[in-house]
């Protein structure tokens, strides 16, 4: 199919989709989907927990990532995009690993009922990196059958993936540990390293600092080879790719930039408008 009329194609089924409605938070935690089965597993709810439902709404939209930031405040690691949102009451344990626990227990081992790919969850880690990992690994061992585990060289699938991001310190704490149950957030830098895909499976980058295009015009193909170029090299080392920093305001430029995205294989697809990516990849996948 033409690129335009894919993208036309794209715009009239996104504009008809993203007016769907919720359903209930207790379907979303029964995992009863059924007009939609398939999950959307390269949607990355970014800052999913300024959503007025954190996780459930993005798992209402079927998303197969969901990030939340989280401070370090005695030993609770609360989830807020800055310092001056800091609450007691919204903490990584009451607004995810509960409700992941028991989701999963729900559906009998995994986060959407009958598929057992791991639902990733990123955790930007906002303090300092060292002190808040060891912190958040302390909570995590409280919930040590719902992640994915690295032991002794093997990783033992679970029904989450945490992988850590943010302050980089964060790094020390978990490479020196023979038991966890958390991966790490690579850079561009990483991609070719010494790490493996064991410690590091996903590269995330900055896309304005790697990219002048915004979808607007043409993708210069300099840089659509080096988009390919950075996903081949990651897959044929085990690991995925993601982007921050994307065009997000809905529109023609947004879904051109999501369409070669996609179709660079691109694992994951940063937004915070959880109807919008949902409608362009249902658009995308029957296109």
């Amino acid at each position: 199919m033409a690129l335009t009329t894919r993208r036309r194609a794209l715009t009239t089924l996104g504009a008809a989709l993203a007016g769907s409605v919720a359903l209930p938070a207790t379907r979303a935690l029964a995992g009863e989907r059924k007009h939609r089965p398939r999950p959307l597993w390269r949607a990355h709810a970014h800052n999913d927990y300024e959503h007025p439902r954190p996780l459930l709404d993005a798992l209402d939209h079927r998303f197969g990532s969901v990030e939340a930031d989280i401070f370090l405040v005695g030993d609770q690691l609360l989830v807020a995009h800055d310092a001056t949102g800091l609450d007691p009451t919204r903490t990584l344990e009451s607004l995810y690993l509960d409700p992941l626990a028991a989701r999963v227990r729900a559906n009998h081992g995994s986060v959407y009922r009958g598929q057992r790919k791991p639902l990733q969850l990123l955790i930007d880690i906002k303090t300092e990196g060292s002190s808040t990992y060891l912190e958040l690994d302390r909570h995590l061992r409280r919930h040590r059958h719902l992640f994915t585990t690295y032991a002794n060289g093997r990783v033992r699938p679970g029904a989450v993936t945490a992988v850590i991001s943010g302050d980089r310190a964060a790094r020390v704490p978990m490479a020196a540990q023979t038991v966890r149950r958390a991966f790490y957030d690579g850079r561009l830098a990483d991609l070719g390293g010494a790490a493996p895909a064991s410690f590091i499976p996903l590269i995330s980058d900055n896309w304005l600092l790697n990219f002048t295009w915004q979808g607007v015009g043409p993708f210069p193909d300099a840089e659509r080879a080096k988009l390919r170029t950075i996903v081949s090299t990651a897959h044929g080392r085990g690991q995925r790719v993601r982007f921050w920093a994307t065009p997000d305001l809905a529109g023609a430029g947004r879904d051109a930039l999501w369409g070669e995205l996609a179709g660079a294989d691109v694992d994951f697809l940063n937004t915070d408008d959880l109807a919008g990516l949902e409608a362009f990849l249902d658009a995308y996948r029957s296109a």
